[in-house]
């Protein structure tokens, strides 16, 4: 399966990933601790190829001041020497567009110097590029299309603030109208956004909202799609949601074997086989880890499996030992009385242990006897509210 990455310039309807993308990827893998001097060595290889075929001098020159990339000063001086080459020839076809032609064959040529500008990797002046190509577009179609060059620029930064700024502008452009297949890819996008800064609960329904008119391919192929539907649905979504959005979903049982313990830790999870749920989820923690938008949420994202998994287990006893709980799950006694208890003093599990018995006893919050204490409670404030009003008007 193919992680994440970002940035760059193709929409992807070839159905491949876009370069940039990889190549975002790539950088993530070589600076990960998790990943082996000898995988580091091809990485920096391919890395080097990149930077080299796309001319990217300024991250060339970063990589090399980081120690990730030999410095060269002949390559970057050729590299900065085509650079300035092929603006000048962007800037001739402007003035003569301009002086020659017709609005929209400007418009072209000033979103070619844009396009140029985000492959050789200078982020500000393509950024002020597509601002100036945006003064030149009419169509809504197109001025989207600009949005989406800027939010892969984000995307290869991570730089939340400029795509959660693109996806407002994106969201005000579709008022004014727009087509289904756009807002369909900015959905994705969003989602991707949602992921990566840990609202988990947003990226779950608008993923699940994409699964059937995914055309997303730039950000990633379709099974690295699923992977992240189910991950995130699976600590969002309640059981019968679950049941009915995710493990029953076509789409999904399509490519769901393609992604390694994925079927496993889902459907082991749904049926309640915590053992076999155990066993796909230590299989996935190097696909979560490895993952360039999810690795930040590492620890977080465990937990709240765990809580889930737990809840889930728990919900079937009002007690249950220590020992019946370990087993079904294939683990110690002594794991599941540190895990438990961690659990509980955070106020993820309503339960208790009785450490002389080895039970555990669930007191879960009786839903319909909260529901009448803040029904009390709302109707003693009103009557509070309505003697202060009647003192008021008797006034």
């Amino acid at each position: 399966m193919d992680g994440g990455g970002g940035g760059g310039g193709t929409s992807g309807d070839d159905g491949k990933q876009e370069k940039h993308l990889v190549l975002a990827h790539k950088l993530f893998l070589l600076s990960h601790p998790d990943v082996d001097d000898l995988s580091k060595v091809d990485l920096r290889s391919d890395v080097l190829s990149a930077v080299k075929s796309d001319d990217m001098a300024p991250l060339f020159e970063s990589l090399a001041a980081a120690g990730v990339l030999e410095p060269d000063a002949v390559l970057l001086s050729e590299m900065r020497a085509r650079i300035d080459e092929e603006i000048r020839k962007l800037d001739e076809k402007i003035a003569d567009v301009e002086e020659n032609l017709g609005e929209s064959e400007v418009r072209e040529a000033h979103l070619a110097k844009s396009l140029y500008f985000v492959k050789v990797g200078e982020k500000e002046k393509a950024l002020e590029q597509l601002k100036v190509t945006e003064g030149k577009t009419v169509a809504i179609g197109q001025k989207m299309d600009l949005v989406f060059y800027t939010l892969q620029i984000g995307l290869f930064y991570m730089d939340f603030d400029l795509i959660s700024k693109s996806i407002d502008k994106a969201k005000k452009l579709f008022e004014e109208g727009g087509d289904w297949e756009r807002k369909n890819r900015l959905k994705v996008y969003e989602g991707l956004y949602c992921m990566a800064t840990r609202n988990f609960k947003k990226a779950t329904s608008l993923f699940l909202d994409s699964i059937s008119t995914f055309t997303t391919y730039e950000l990633f192929p379709y099974d690295t799609f699923i992977f992240y539907t189910v991950l995130t649905s699976i600590i969002s979504l309640d059981r019968v949601s679950l049941k009915q959005k995710v493990v029953d979903a076509p789409e999904i049982l399509a490519v769901i074997s393609k992604v390694p313990h994925l079927s496993e830790f889902l459907n082991s999870l749904y049926n309640c086989q915590y053992k076999s749920f155990f066993v796909a989820f230590s299989g996935l923690t190097e696909q979560i880890k490895l993952d360039r938008y999810l690795q930040p949420h590492f620890r977080y994202y465990m937990r709240e499996v765990r809580t889930v998994v737990y809840s889930q287990f728990l919900e079937s006893y009002k007690s249950v030992t220590m020992e019946a709980m370990a087993s079904a799950f294939g683990v110690t006694v002594d794991f599941i009385d540190q895990e438990l208890s961690r659990f509980i003093a955070a106020g993820k599990l309503h339960c208790k242990i009785d450490k002389v018995t080895g039970v555990l006893e669930t007191n879960r919050p009786d839903e319909r006897n909260a529901f009448y204490q803040s029904t009390i409670k709302q109707g003693d404030f009103l009557l509070n509210r309505i003697q202060k009003l009647s003192r008021v008007i008797d006034l």
